[in-house]
């Protein structure tokens, strides 16, 4: 058997020559593209620095991308939704934090690009079920972000597309598990936050209905990440509700695919005996 010289098997080292020990990580080159499925666990886990990270990457390769788009949005929304907390004053909160103007320019602006693509999508394939819902879906991101994390009264023309957007979709397809949680999204908000004589307005809403749409969107959803969407909506409805024993055990089964999510470990710690 020959030996081979030490200096060769160093140069060959140097040159990649050799291949990799299984217990090697592969080169930074063969490393897998992000996806909008990692760039969702990544939010869903609460890590959102970089879900923003990926979601962005992806609206710049593909600025047609409105799903990106959409998940780049929510994350934004909920960056300064965690940062000004339960704060009376969410003006002056939201001018006390440092990286929240930057955060706020980026979500506004991503928000009217999206919003263009979109309608002029929907101008040359009218009816187009998952357009129409990511259009409505943008929409509400900036209208929970304007009405209830800024407290600002804005956002109607926004409101009044999401709407009719979702309420499309769902009249053509009335099994669409996401149109369905932005429903009952707009159905409890509008129950449980605007005042009566106004509701109407808005078009009604029913917040027992919309827990119960709810409920039977997080149990029958097929889709994993559909579920999820309907499963974090149930369990931040249960907490609305005070319902907090149930909200626990939803919580506790969320933990399971998203161990790291911090406020889900907080309440469960709180609320289970």
């Amino acid at each position: 058997m020959t030996t081979v010289p030490a200096a060769v098997i160093v140069i060959a080292l140097l040159l990649g020559a050799l291949p990799q020990s299984a217990s090697q990580p592969p080169p930074p080159s063969a490393a897998s593209p992000p996806t909008l499925l990692a760039g969702q666990r990544h939010f869903y886990n609460g890590h959102y620095e970089d879900a923003v990270a990926i979601a962005t990457r992806l609206t710049v390769e593909d600025p047609n991308d409105l799903a990106a788009s959409e998940l780049l949005t929510s994350i934004l929304h909920f960056q300064i939704k965690r940062v000004l907390g339960d704060a009376p004053d969410k003006e002056k909160a939201l001018k006390q934090c440092e990286p929240c103007g930057e955060i706020l320019k980026t979500f506004l602006a991503e928000t009217k690009r999206a919003q263009a693509v979109a309608h002029a999508r929907l101008k040359s394939h009218p009816g187009e079920d998952t357009t129409e819902f990511l259009l409505g879906k943008i929409d509400l991101n900036y209208v929970w972000l304007q009405l209830a994390t800024l407290g600002r009264r804005t956002g109607w023309g926004e409101y009044r597309e999401a709407r009719r957007s979702v309420e499309a979709v769902l009249k053509r397809t009335p099994n669409h598990v996401r149109a369905q949680v932005a429903h009952a999204w707009i159905e409890y908000i509008v129950d449980s936050r605007v005042p009566f004589g106004f509701k109407w307005v808005l078009g009604g809403g029913d917040r027992k209905e919309a827990l119960a749409v709810m409920r039977k969107a997080a149990a029958t959803a097929s889709d994993p990440l559909d579920k999820t969407e309907a499963t974090f909506g149930l369990w931040e409805m249960l907490i609305r509700e005070k319902k907090l024993k149930e909200a626990a055990d939803i919580a506790r089964t969320l933990l399971v695919d998203f161990p790291e999510n911090k406020e889900l470990i907080k309440f469960v710690a709180k609320n289970v005996k």
